[in-house]
């Protein structure tokens, strides 16, 4: 099973993976990002499809096009989403359908985003 790994940020779920032995094939990125360097340390092939090159009018669906044919170039079976900062379209989830595992720690739709845990514990979720 050849696996892709998306991140944005420390790498933190990626180290994880990589250190129980989990054979990944692909890391995409949006940003500069030290995921990137867990990747490139790890000699696994590393794809930045920058967010910001697309400008003031983001395109999204051209966005989430690029990220699918990478994803499919390098026929990957197996996507994890490990804090991927850019949502992405219908096109990726229709080619990757029940194989995407998303691993963002968001609590939707009441508290979303890069703060979702600490956000849902002010509040007094348990």
């Amino acid at each position: 099973m050849r696996i892709a790994v998306l991140a944005s940020g420390s790498g933190t779920i990626l180290q994880a993976m990589i250190e129980a032995s989990i054979p990944i094939q692909l890391v995409v990125t949006d940003r500069q990002c030290t995921a990137e360097t867990i990747a490139t340390h790890n000699n696994i092939t590393l794809i930045r499809v920058e967010r910001n090159s697309y400008g003031k009018d983001f395109d999204r669906d051209t966005y989430t096009c690029e990220v699918r044919d990478a994803l499919i170039d390098h026929k990957i079976d197996l996507i994890a989403m490990a804090g991927f900062g850019t949502i992405l379209n219908k096109p990726i989830y229709d080619d990757f359908s029940n194989r995407i595992l998303n691993t963002h720690p968001s609590l939707l739709p009441s508290f979303p985003g890069w703060h979702a845990v600490e956000e849902a514990l002010e509040y007094g979720v348990k």
